[in-house]
């Protein structure tokens, strides 16, 4: 018993239902070498050679090995690897960074971090011969990218070399786009449950800078529901949310409501959301989740549980605004 105790204290982190997605993360570091090894370094003349050459692919390894160094970090199939070692002459400092990206279920941080710290214990490796007075720090990550959180900066921030060079990508803002809320459920408008779906959305919404009033509730009704979506489109509004009555009940007809209205359907977005949600779960392939456009106010539908609909944000998020352009008009990226 005490034995399964003591075991309890750790476990490797369940990412079986979470998504597959883009995943990057940049690292760096730097060693400080002073001035006559700096000169060296940057020379290539030290005793054991081209020190940047090796340490760059020792940070290779260092990143493909990082699972084997940290007992509880998962093994990930890398698709990219990238490390640079760049001379700082005002510091005699060389900088390191390491780059990382692959697809899988969790982020690939410690994997750059590794890379960068395999390069910078190399650098001082080959460097302690001519100068044993070496150090070497500052190891964090500058950028993370992909999941469910997005783009995360490292609050020390990057200069505008690293911006230009990384070019970090956070989700395209809705800035100003009018957008509304619409939740479908006949017992959440009779009272008999308080709804949490619309209101997130809202949130979501207004956190990606869309301008929205609270979610209305409306019962599954899909004549109403048409009208009402007529009458948005009428006034301009750019995107509706409808959540609710995208399953396979009897009373689940919000895509009837949207046929009734529809200009053009757009089935990608429909196809898009079930793909992906069946990463979490199964029951996702009986989701009648879809989109169609009324003019050019899109207009998506989305299950009714706020479990679906954030999950539903995180992948729709990264679509939406280049979405919007296109019905008005624009271009492809």
């Amino acid at each position: 018993m005490h034995e399964r105790e003591d075991r309890a204290h750790f476990h490797m982190a369940d990412v079986r239902r979470k998504r597959i997605t883009a995943r990057r993360a940049v690292a760096v570091g730097e060693l400080s070498a002073g001035a006559a090894a700096f000169a060296q370094i940057v020379e290539r003349r030290l005793p054991k050679g081209d020190a940047m050459s090796i340490a760059e692919i020792a940070g290779l390894q260092g990143a493909k090995n990082a699972s084997q160094l940290m007992p509880l970090c998962h093994p990930l199939p890398l698709e990219y690897i990238d490390v640079r070692c760049e001379p700082v002459r005002a510091r005699h400092a060389i900088r390191v960074y390491c780059e990382v990206a692959t697809f899988a279920r969790t982020g690939v941080e410690m994997e750059a971090l590794a890379g960068a710290s395999a390069a910078l214990l190399t650098l001082y490796d080959l460097t302690k011969p001519v100068e044993p007075a070496l150090s070497f720090g500052g190891v964090r990550l500058l950028f993370k990218e992909g999941g469910k959180k997005g783009l995360w900066l490292h609050p020390e921030g990057m200069s505008e070399a690293e911006h230009a060079h990384y070019r970090p990508c956070a989700v395209t803002r809705l800035e100003a786009v009018s957008a509304a809320v619409i939740t479908l459920s006949d017992r959440a408008s009779r009272g008999d449950y308080t709804d949490t779906a619309g209101p997130l959305l809202v949130e979501r919404l207004r956190e990606l800078g869309a301008i929205v009033d609270e979610a209305e509730l409306r019962p599954d009704e899909p004549e109403p529901l048409a009208a009402r979506l007529r009458q948005l489109a009428a006034m301009g509004v750019r995107l509706v949310l409808c959540t609710g009555g995208t399953g396979i009940g009897p009373r689940d007809r919000t895509p009837e409501a949207l046929a009734m209205v529809a200009d053009r359907h757009v089935d990608g977005i429909g196809e898009l959301f079930r793909s992906e949600s069946s990463q979490h779960t199964p029951m996702a392939w009986l989701s009648r989740a879809q989109a169609v456009l009324i003019g050019n106010t899109l207009v998506i539908a989305l299950p009714g549980s706020s479990k679906a609909v954030a999950q539903g944000m995180d992948i729709l998020a990264p679509i939406l605004a280049h979405a919007l352009s296109m019905a008005a008009g624009g271009g492809h990226a």
